[in-house]
């Protein structure tokens, strides 16, 4: 019963991460290609709600780089987001 719990919760958590990988991505490819802003709210949000996802899969399989890295995009995302919405 554990070990299918954990097995879950680690398939959950991946899918989490997948999910915030294709929103980082997303925002990525959206400001590229100019459908929106760097200076955008959905901008901001994508990319903060990507590394939150990232950080969640990280966390779960003690992956401490990513989780730096998103960390930092988090901060930087959460900068942007009250720099557009102030």
């Amino acid at each position: 019963m554990t070990i299918q719990r954990n097995n879950s919760n680690l398939a959950v958590r991946g899918i989490v991460g997948w999910i915030g990988v294709l929103l980082v991505l997303s925002a990525f490819i959206l400001t590229t290609f100019e459908i929106i802003s760097a200076k955008d709210l959905p901008y901001g949000v994508l990319n903060a709600l990507g590394a939150v996802g990232i950080i969640i899969s990280s966390h779960a399989k003690r992956d401490f780089q990513p989780i730096a890295l998103n960390a930092v995009w988090l901060l930087v995302a959460a900068f942007g987001i009250l720099k557009s919405v102030i």
